[in-house]
């Protein structure tokens, strides 16, 4: 599997390891208040979405990355490429530890996921789905260049589509 490396982050598969950070950044309130359900994780979901992370790869050929933080080697987020059954496009998408917001990790990370989606997959696009409350994610998703595109429903949930299209594309 792939891995990216940028200035601060290193970007790779899931381990084992990664477990318990995962598991304690999936039971954060603050973390988990506009992912997926919008609400915290039990261990047991935790690794079952862990592991449905790691599955990605295998059936997609592209996915979610582990980030590593490469001063300390440890695990702070996840950040990647996104499509399962039922979405509306293919997703750059993000999730970090509360102790490591505000550090520029997550556009850093992004912007490296971003690139391997135009550069090296061609993609003519990305979106992401944002909770219309979650305004730290609509910066990060502006700064990355995204624009609001209209509200959907995923999975019984109202969220913001903001999306890129890729330079010179269609």
């Amino acid at each position: 599997m792939l891995t990216l490396e940028t200035e601060h982050l290193l970007l790779r598969q899931f381990r084992a390891s990664d477990f318990e950070p995962y598991a304690a950044m999936c039971a954060d309130p603050e973390v988990m208040r506009y992912v997926g359900e919008r609400g915290v994780l039990s261990r047991e979901d935790a690794w079952r979405q862990m592991a449905m992370l790691a599955g990605h790869w295998q059936l997609r050929g592209y996915g979610m990355w582990a980030v590593e933080e490469r001063a300390t080697g440890g695990f702070i987020g996840r950040v990647g490429l996104h499509f399962p059954e039922g979405w509306p496009d293919q997703e750059v998408a993000w999730a970090f530890a509360r102790a490591h917001w505000g550090r520029g990790f997550a556009f850093e990370a992004a912007s490296a996921a971003l690139t391997y989606a135009f550069d090296s997959l061609h993609w003519p696009r990305v979106i992401s789905l944002i909770d219309p409350d979650n305004s730290r994610s609509i910066r990060l998703a502006e700064r990355l260049g995204e624009q609001f595109e209209r509200e959907v429903v995923v999975r019984g949930h109202r969220v913001s589509l903001y999306s890129l299209r890729r330079e010179g594309g269609h």
